[in-house]
């Protein structure tokens, strides 16, 4: 059948009627239906050769590219190339929706700060499991700490199933109504977004805009949750994904403990992002020891990308606004890096300027580099064989920083800073054996997925590394260490059952030899001897608290020690991490994505970079 806009319909059926005088052709039975790249299947299907609308009901199915839709009625209109679902249900690919639903054919080492214990040793279970990522956005776990690792922020959850009484379609995206959303592919789900309305609209191929009205988070079928925000980019940059307006954040050090804060986008293009996040520091202001300008803040990141292999990066903090505290209040930094080689696994070359850096060294707390501006080549991870992994970096700096030797001080001075060239380079090699592995439960809701987004494999495995690190200072100064870690992790049972069916474990200790003392306060390497220890144990059902701790053998003292609570759900959790000796706080919230193939039932019946070593890591 041909059309006015040279397309071409594909009819298929048990059997088919054509009405001359109204121009109408009907299709019965198991009926397929081919245009434009798309397949719908009906029990019945008429199209009017007239005004070009066709009409299928009976079992509708849709399949367009990576999409899948289902409806008791789906009507479309060739010449204006829109469709309507009427009780739509099925499963949406997210990366693919705004093209797929276009019908026009011319569319186109110890002692480390790390993440949680139990995250590290899923990570290393033997088992390809079946959510391949999560969203994760964060409240607190600040980041101006250099040599902090940043809390996981973002991610991506590209299929989703949904449930709607009318799903209408245009050239350039879609409105639904009364629209239930899950990532769940179990039914009844356990996390769900409702709205009263949504509308998809298509800014370009790789960028889609979302609206809803009425919108919440409903969790098993009762808790219902309000979310603020209405409006939502989707496309392959990083983005703001907290849900929320105002977001809380626990610096002790800096912001006085508690404080709010909320992040405004001021500019937001393909290539370029730049936002600014206001701060109110709500416990310093309970005490009232401050000036009121002392307890506003702020932050600000810019992003410009160049091209694939080249970004200039730039961050800024101000901890307060009295006029007197200024020039100690405010932290800056800016880098340009540039990607050599493979880009999938590129040498990064990092050119950039510091002022006030913020640094935590596991044997002298927290640490301000006055100034720093150099460069540095970092290698991607190295690959040797046999488990083993090479990574290494290289570079120079001029660094102004408090020092502690007076013979590199004038005896009348106003602080303790001084400034030298730095040469520094590292270099670690890693590997693990894998001594015991179990068997995983199958990936069901009542079994393998009852409170874990991927199945949970029983494990021990044995690691060790080697670091080897050296420092050169321009005043004739050196500093060499050589760090060699040992360790076991593991973990045990398979979070199914209500009580006390998982415990994940690490255990290490690090052995370190030191060879001359770093000038510098910031990056001096005196450990000797670290014993790291580190426990997840299941309480009751999604209910899990941990622990992680670095111990210095030769004081007795604890560098750092975390304190995790765990809500986990295969659908979504909450974990809350409090760590006393850094005086830092998070929580991070997780909604898990999913692959599952075959079909699904209805929703219901009918700012921091280490310095470990003596070296400053980059990223």
């Amino acid at each position: 059948m041909s059309l006015p806009t040279r397309l071409f319909i594909e009819v298929t059926s048990d059997r088919q009627e054509y009405d001359e005088p109204r121009r109408i052709i009907t299709a019965k039975g198991k009926v397929i239906v081919r245009f434009n790249g798309s397949i719908l299947a009906a029990d019945h299907l008429q199209v009017n050769l007239g005004d070009f609308i066709a009409t299928g009901e009976g079992n509708v199915s849709l399949a367009r590219g990576n999409q899948l839709l289902r409806a008791d009625k789906f009507t479309y209109k060739f010449i204006q190339d829109r469709g309507k679902l009427q009780n739509g249900r099925g499963e949406i690919f997210i990366p693919t929706v705004g093209k797929d639903f276009s019908f026009l054919a011319t569319d186109v080492t110890t002692g480390r700060i790390v993440e949680p214990i139990s995250d590290r040793i899923r990570v290393r279970q033997p088992l390809k499991a079946s959510s391949p990522g999560a969203i994760n956005f964060n409240i607190g776990g600040v980041n101006n700490v250099s040599n902090l690792p940043k809390y996981k922020q973002g991610g991506t959850v590209n299929k989703i199933r949904f449930e709607a009484a009318w799903i209408d379609f245009y050239p350039h995206g879609w409105n639904a109504r009364d629209v239930k959303l899950t990532n769940d592919p179990f039914s009844p789900p356990e996390l769900e977004l409702r709205a009263k309305k949504i509308t998809l609209t298509r800014k370009s191929p790789l960028k889609n805009k979302i609206k809803t009205q009425g919108q919440k988070l409903v969790f098993d079928q009762g808790l219902s949750l309000p979310i603020p925000k209405s409006s939502q980019t989707i496309d392959y940059r990083e983005r703001n994904v907290t849900p929320i307006l105002v977001s809380f954040g626990f610096d002790e050090d800096e912001r006085g403990g508690l404080f709010l804060e909320r992040r405004f986008e001021i500019l937001n293009k393909e290539t370029s992002q730049w936002n600014i996040t206001p701060q109110f520091f709500t416990q310093e202001a309970i005490k009232k020891t401050s000036s009121i300008a002392s307890v506003f803040g702020l932050k600000s990141k810019l992003n410009i990308q160049f091209d694939q292999r080249s970004i200039l990066e730039g961050y800024g903090s101000l901890t307060s606004f009295d006029s007197g505290e200024i020039q100690e209040k405010l932290r800056a930094n800016i880098r340009l890096q540039r990607k050599f080689g493979n880009l999938q696994k590129p040498h990064k070359l990092s050119m950039g300027f510091n002022y006030r850096e913020r640094i935590f060294n596991s044997n002298l707390g927290f640490q301000t580099i006055q100034s720093s501006i150099g460069s540095t080549v970092m290698s991607p991870v190295i690959h040797l064989g046999k488990g083993l992994n090479l990574s290494y970096q290289t570079g120079a700096q001029y660094v102004t920083a408090d020092t502690d030797r007076q013979e590199l001080l004038n005896t009348i001075r106003n602080n303790n800073l001084v400034s030298l060239i730095n040469f520094q380079g590292s270099a670690a090699l890693s590997g693990g054996l894998l001594l015991w592995q179990g068997k995983g439960l199958p990936p069901t809701a009542k079994e393998g997925l009852q409170y874990t987004r991927n199945p949970v494999v029983p494990f021990i495995r044995l690691y060790t590394g080697v670091t080897a690190t050296a420092n050169l200072y321009s005043n004739g100064h050196k500093q060499s260490t050589i760090n060699g870690t040992i360790g076991l992790q593991g973990q045990f049972g398979y979070s199914s059952k209500l009580f006390s069916d998982y415990t994940g474990f690490n255990i290490s200790f690090s052995q370190g030899i030191n060879s001359g003392v770093s000038p510098f306060l910031f990056d001096r390497d005196i450990d000797k001897k670290v014993l790291g220890l580190g426990v997840t144990q299941q309480i009751y059902g999604p209910l899990r608290i941990g622990f992680e701790t670095a111990i210095n053998l030769n004081t007795g003292e604890s560098s750092t020690t975390d304190y995790i609570l765990e809500y986990s759900r295969r659908t979504y959790g909450v974990t809350i991490r409090y760590n006393p000796v850094l005086g830092l706080g998070a929580v991070n919230f997780r909604v898990s994505d999913f692959n599952w193939n075959g079909g699904t039932n209805p929703f219901a019946p009918s700012e921091v970079r280490p310095v470990i070593g003596g070296i400053k890591r980059s990223d």
